[in-house]
């Protein structure tokens, strides 16, 4: 799996919203795949909610908001497209990796993405975005999620936005 790191400067940690949204539209236009960001806080992901949805004046990314691992329903596996076949709602916000997610994992956590993935839920993301903020608090927990993924062998690749 392939795992990149985007260090943000601090003009961009400073518009952390602006930057998700951004890096989300950049990874749906590049990929067919169901995007997941994953998020562990409840704050955050209401105004994420709210900022995909009028992401720009004329154009928003759909997406659907999966509140609890143990709703029943929430079946990923169910695709909904429009009539050209492209996916509509191929962005999920949740605290939690669905069981048989395959997809890119937009990671807003302190945990690395494989913490998350359960041994009996088939989860198997084909690449994770992390992102770092200019902080001590956050640049610790970017080294110790890199080292985690080292481990486990998977391609590392880091960006300075």
């Amino acid at each position: 799996m392939k795992v990149s790191f985007y260090v943000l400067t601090e003009s961009k940690a400073q518009d952390f919203l602006g930057f998700i949204c951004q890096l989300t539209q950049t990874a749906l236009n590049k990929s067919n795949q169901s995007l997941l960001i994953l998020i562990d806080d409840d704050e955050l992901l209401s105004t994420l909610d709210k900022a995909l949805w009028a992401q720009e004046a004329t154009s928003f990314i759909p997406h659907q908001c999966l509140l609890d691992s143990n709703t029943e329903g929430a079946d990923i596996n169910v695709v909904h497209t429009d009539i050209n076949n492209k996916l509509l709602a191929p962005v999920l916000l949740a605290s939690y990796m669905p069981a048989d997610f395959k997809g890119i994992v937009l990671n807003t956590t302190i945990h690395p993405v494989n913490t998350f993935m359960a041994a009996t839920n088939n989860a198997q993301p084909t690449r994770v975005l992390e992102l770092i903020k200019p902080d001590a608090t956050s640049m610790q927990e970017g080294r110790y999620k890199y080292k985690s993924y080292q481990k486990l062998g998977y391609e590392l690749t880091h960006f300075n936005v």
